[in-house]
């Protein structure tokens, strides 16, 4: 009988287990909500509420706790910076999790954990301008002529090799070199650009 062990195992080791709680709260203390599976919601949870327990409690031994268990500075500095000072008042109860349904391909439960005391951020907006990026960044090549119909194309292919002769004698050679682009590596600044 497993009488009073509550640990949701997930599926993993201990290790693998641990690994994975304190990433999932690292990103919930970043992005303010994020959306997985509801088994590993309710298995986060608790370890984000202790937290920000340690976040209110605010001494030096709660930040080095709160550090060993999720291992990275900024989340903790935003943890004790602007989390844990906005659940002042509560008690307990600073997350929340919100069902969203089954996921498409292997009809897992999903569902939100987002804190209860969130500041008004919206997640969809950086993603519209990322993919706006994306566009800027990679455009189509654009057709210049229509596709022709089957009956078209049996009459103009005696045209076309004549055609594509004249193009390259009409456009000049270009005489500049292509300049190299300048490339970052992990937010460096090369040589050239200093």
């Amino acid at each position: 009988m497993r009488h009073q062990k509550k640990t949701i195992k997930l599926g993993r080791t201990a290790e693998h287990r641990k690994a994975l709680l304190a990433n999932q709260v690292c990103s919930l203390i970043e992005h303010q909500r994020i959306k997985t599976t509801l088994a590993k919601a309710k298995a986060v949870r608790p370890l984000a509420e202790r937290m920000v327990t340690l976040g209110k409690n605010g001494s030096i031994h709660a930040r080095r706790t709160a550090l060993a268990t999720l291992r990275q500075k900024n989340a903790v500095r935003k943890l004790f910076d602007d989390i844990a000072p906005r659940s002042a008042e509560r008690n307990g109860g600073y997350t929340r999790i919100i069902k969203l349904g089954y996921r498409k391909s292997d009809s897992a439960s999903m569902a939100f954990i987002e804190w209860v005391d969130m500041a008004e951020v919206l997640e969809e907006k950086p993603a519209k301008e990322a993919k706006a990026k994306k566009k800027e960044a990679e455009p189509k090549p654009k057709q210049t002529e229509p596709q022709p119909t089957q009956a078209e194309r049996a009459e103009p292919e005696k045209e076309e090799p004549v055609a594509e002769e004249e193009q390259p004698a009409e456009a000049p050679p270009s005489t500049e070199e292509p300049k190299p682009k300048k490339r970052r590596w992990f937010g460096r600044k090369s040589d050239s650009e200093k």
